[in-house]
């Protein structure tokens, strides 16, 4: 199997996007540690060959770039996630959370049935490898706050900001 990466840009967005023949396994901001693609492919495919090729992902950033031009507001395409079976209910629960609005830690954990684990869904929340799609940054904190994302606060804002439909 080949595992196909490249770099996607849109105004002043950058991000890393990589794909295996299942669907859209990594979706990250560039401005991060160069290597944090190269470290995820390598934890998660490591025996796999990693190409960067443009033509796998057209259609994966094609979505994106209907969700950031304004003219989507819910995926479609397949993903290839991977992480352990609280990690994928954690990540099909942020799934569910409609464009615009935003939930709270409490509330994903309660969603998938194991309230007190509020601790355990941020931690799975932050091991998400397919950010905007896999929606995490509509996740706050219970009195309301931004928390963690792993492209920064500025971005989770700006991203929030955006769907609500405020000029960033």
């Amino acid at each position: 199997m080949t595992v196909y990466w490249t770099t996607c840009k849109h105004d002043t967005w950058e991000f890393y996007a990589a794909a295996t023949e299942k669907g859209l396994c990594y979706l990250g901001p560039r401005h991060l540690a160069e290597n944090e693609m190269e470290v995820f492919l390598q934890k998660r495919f490591p025996h796999e060959r990693v190409e960067e090729n443009d033509q796998p992902l057209i259609s994966y950033i094609a979505e994106l770039q209907e969700y950031l031009n304004g003219n989507r507001r819910n995926f479609e395409l397949q993903l290839d996630l991977y992480g352990t079976s609280f990690q994928q209910q954690v990540w099909q629960a942020l799934q569910q959370i409609p464009f615009g609005q935003t939930v709270t830690y409490s509330d994903i954990a309660t969603s998938i049935e194991k309230p007190k684990a509020v601790r355990a869904v941020g931690t799975a929340i932050g091991a998400n490898p397919i950010f905007i799609i896999v929606p995490c940054h509509r996740v706050i904190g219970k009195d309301g706050a931004l928390t963690g994302f792993r492209g920064g606060l500025d971005m989770k804002e700006r991203l929030l900001l955006f769907e609500k439909g405020v000029e960033t």
